[in-house]
């Protein structure tokens, strides 16, 4: 049984910036919890019982919030690299910390899926295989690493090409068995991408897809994170929601996705479409945003419009 995984959170998230300049990615809220807390409870749901965070990049920031997990259930560890190693040198690195002996289920830091972690788990089992890679259909597979497949097992990875040859994609989820991590180098760049998976196929590894098409989201920039937004609020049933302790005035129109973090107050006649307000900020009577981020504790005066913008953050 998987019983460990890692989550590589360790990326500087530059395509998010400037909502990254002081919070790594994986960190960002989604609807009121950090990224990262959304996959660390998707991986203890599927029976994972320990976890260590590939970190790199602002990794101090984890530590204060996930503890040793205590209050999430499970066991929570920290793999921080000095200098960033790539996906492959990062898992060689997180390893060392598992307690477990069996497969590793691997996260990247940036995805949200509804794809189902048991029944990936399960097929790994079935097929004995050496490594299952989570695998999802989409319209333009130019800017994904691209599969084609041979039955279940993997005949070719191909990573980010222009005409590629089928549009399933490497949606970001593995289950490895400990042997083939343990054949990654130690302390230096690899990318399983690029290096790991071509090199397992051309020696015939047991490399197979579990292909699941359910809802799947790179959220790897600002809209992206707006869309996952909407998208989760939109699956409760609501047309926004709210963090504990916030206030929204009566004649105030909050909709299309937003969330109103803890703490925060919307004056009246405000209008928020799309937009996700910090913890703390205080949004103007007759305020107007169209996707627009605020920062926390951030204050917009009355009668701002904006739309598409960044009010509050850190300009490096």
């Amino acid at each position: 049984m998987v019983k460990s995984a890692i989550l590589l959170v360790g990326g500087m998230g530059t395509r998010m910036q400037p909502l990254t300049f002081d919070t790594p990615k994986p960190m960002l809220p989604l609807v009121g919890k950090p990224i990262t807390e959304h996959q660390i409870m998707k991986a203890k749901a599927a029976g994972i019982t320990e976890i260590v965070l590939a970190t790199s990049y602002l990794s101090d920031v984890f530590t204060p919030y996930f503890g040793r997990g205590e209050k999430f259930g499970i066991k929570i560890s920290y793999a921080v690299e000095e200098s960033a190693l790539g996906t492959g040198g990062a898992i060689a690195n997180a390893a060392k910390l598992l307690t477990g002996s069996g497969p590793v289920m691997i996260f990247n830091g940036d995805v949200l899926s509804n794809h189902s972690l048991e029944r990936q788990i399960a097929a790994h089992e079935e097929n004995g295989a050496d490594v299952t890679l989570y695998l999802t259909e989409v319209e333009d597979a130019r800017a994904f690493g691209v599969v084609e497949l041979d039955g279940a097992r993997i005949a070719s990875f191909n990573e980010k090409m222009e005409n590629p040859p089928t549009n399933i994609i490497n949606a970001g989820c593995y289950i490895f068995n400990r042997d083939i991590i343990d054949q990654i180098p130690e302390g230096v760049v690899v990318s399983v991408e690029r290096e790991t998976f071509p090199v397992l196929l051309a020696r015939g590894a047991k490399v197979y897809g579990f292909v699941d098409n359910s809802y799947w989201l790179d959220i790897g920039n600002p809209g992206a994170l707006l869309k996952a937004t909407r998208d989760l609020i939109e699956s409760a049933g609501h047309e926004m929601a709210q963090g504990k302790g916030s206030s929204i005035d009566p004649t105030a129109v909050v909709d299309q996705g937003s969330f109103v973090g803890a703490g925060a107050i919307v004056g009246a006649g405000a209008k928020l479409h799309q937009s996700i307000i910090g913890d703390g900020a205080i949004i103007g009577a007759n305020v107007d945003l169209t996707r627009v981020f605020v920062a926390s504790e951030t204050e917009v005066g009355e009668n701002t419009v904006r739309e598409g913008d960044f009010l509050g953050f850190s300009s490096h």
